[in-house]
């Protein structure tokens, strides 16, 4: 007879799961949803204390796939980044958790993300990038590369929006990408990005089998699994375990994250350091002029404030104080009335 694996909080893989897919089969938002499902559970956070939020598109039905006891806002179309910042203010002890695609977050939602990013609120966003608004059959998104053909849509004029180099630019503490077609390694680094206490921007390259597939465009899985270079390998070791790293010999970079579990990162062909700010500058230019897809954690700072720290919110969640800690006093109003006489 099977045995049922549990976690720290008694919960089994089950109880992260959500509906059943209602995406294509072989659709890389699916795999991206398990490996959510996989990091909670290996994390063993509380379904309940969790907010998922998404916009609109395919990516933006994957919540529904995963964390089904979690709270859950499905926004309009590029405004999740203010509805998860309206979400965290109201709760800060909620874990935000936002799903969003290249469409709604490169295209209409672009203001919004930059925004999201100077603000460092807290949240892990994931941006699921197939490079086509895969829901209103094909047409090309702003990540799109330039010269792409699609059926019946023709050939892309435009250069693409890379969103790892405007988060890089608008100063985000947590950028990484991936390809959904390396599970193992979409699991590390989403459990790296919801340790860490700022913005997580995790870009993940996740191919549309339906209207993006074709073996010549950087959001197939033919090209992907062709031209990856990861950067490292990485395992991700939760503070409250014991740390045992199992490795060959080589270099092995640590790096600790906010709530003091350690990012391991082991290197492979080439010494990088994702906390060299210059460095991860010079990594995203020179993958886009050879056309690598590198993956990996490409930069990380966490010496940044978070919205929270900036607005100096108390302890307790604004939604659960009383009327009495939110009105202020006849006095405390006459007083600033006052000051600005």
């Amino acid at each position: 007879m099977a045995t049922t694996t549990l976690n720290l909080i008694g919960l089994d893989k089950a109880g992260y799961k959500g509906k059943s897919s209602t995406l294509c089969q072989g659709c890389g938002h699916n795999s991206i949803s398990s490996q959510i499902i996989a990091a909670c559970f290996d994390l063993s956070l509380d379904p309940s204390k969790i907010i998922k939020l998404s916009g609109i598109g395919c990516s933006s039905k994957s919540p529904a796939y995963f964390l089904g006891r979690s709270h859950g806002f499905n926004s309009l179309h590029g405004r999740m980044p203010s509805v998860a910042t309206g979400a965290v203010i109201a709760n800060h002890k909620l874990k935000a958790l936002g799903v969003s695609g290249d469409g709604d977050t490169a295209s209409i939602g672009i203001g919004q993300f930059i925004h999201m990013l100077r603000r460092n609120v807290p949240m892990v966003y994931i941006i699921e990038n197939n490079g086509v608004y895969g829901l209103t059959k094909g047409q090309f998104s702003a990540t799109a590369d330039k010269g792409q053909v699609l059926k019946k849509i023709g050939r892309n004029p435009f250069m693409p929006v890379d969103v790892c180099l405007e988060a890089f630019v608008a100063n985000c503490g947590f950028i990484a990408r991936s390809f959904a077609g390396d599970p193992r390694q979409v699991r590390e680094l989403i459990k790296a990005a919801l340790t860490f206490d700022g913005t997580a921007i995790l870009d993940i390259i996740s191919p549309c089998v339906t209207f993006n597939n074709r073996d010549e465009s950087t959001k197939s899985y033919v090209w992907g699994k062709g031209h990856e270079e990861p950067l490292h390998d990485v395992t991700l070791v939760p503070k409250r375990e014991e740390i045992e790293v199992d490795y060959e010999p080589g270099e092995v970079t640590e790096v600790e994250m906010h709530d003091g579990s350690r990012l391991m990162l082991k290197k492979l062909d080439r010494d990088y350091d994702p906390t060299d700010r210059m460095a991860a500058l010079a990594l995203l230019h020179q993958a886009h002029v050879d056309q690598l897809l590198v993956t990996g954690l490409i930069y990380l700072n966490r010496d940044q404030e978070t919205l929270l720290d900036v607005q100096g919110m108390v302890d307790t969640p604004l939604g659960a104080l009383d009327e009495k800690a939110l009105r202020p006093s006849p006095e405390s109003l006459k007083e600033i009335m006052a000051s600005m006489s």
